[in-house]
């Protein structure tokens, strides 16, 4: 048995849960999501719990039965309480700016750095600090490696946009005469 399948999720009071053929629709405070119903797992909600069951031992369904837990999980997690990443930024000249659905960095580029956030995931700017937020766990972290992608870290000085818990590994410079 899958050890993170055969865990029950707790349904939180607020947020309810709709089981169809192909999706399983969470409705909470933070608003709404849709997971895919996978087709060797089966969803029953039983004394405010949600359990997933396999339908059988083959392989494809072992591995579907702890995504569909997962899934199911990160989305009342969602609808609750969110999702959050902390990006910082570092380098002389570097700035951001912005708020909302879209940001402009200046990134030691000749153009300033236009970002527009997908549907669902809202950015804080704080002096050199981004925060994505949403209910979406894919969507957050999706957008935030996006962020980090358009300057990531050099190992020398470190300037670029990392996570805000993320230590870059620093290389010596080059051996003077």
């Amino acid at each position: 048995m899958s050890r993170i399948g055969k865990l029950p999720i707790q349904i939180p009071s607020g947020v309810t849960i709709t089981v169809a053929d192909d999706a399983i629709t969470v409705v909470g405070p933070k608003g709404q999501l849709v997971v895919p119903h996978l087709s060797d797992v089966t969803v029953s909600l039983e004394d405010g719990n949600a359990i997933v069951t396999r339908k059988d031992d083959e392989r494809i369904a072992k591995a579907q039965h702890g995504l569909q837990r997962a899934l199911l999980n990160n989305a009342v997690n969602g609808v609750t309480t969110g999702f959050e990443k902390k990006l910082e930024v570092n380098g002389v000249g570097f700035r951001v700016e912005g708020g909302g659905q879209e940001i402009t960095m200046a990134l030691g580029f000749s153009h300033p750095v236009k970002y527009k956030a997908r549907d669902g995931v809202q950015l804080e700017v704080n002096k050199m600090e981004i925060t994505v937020k949403g209910i979406d766990k894919q969507a957050v972290g999706q957008t935030a490696a996006e962020i980090r992608a358009l300057k990531k870290p050099e190992p020398y000085k470190g300037k670029g946009i990392k996570y805000a818990d993320e230590v870059i590994l620093r290389k010596a410079g080059k051996a003077g005469k």
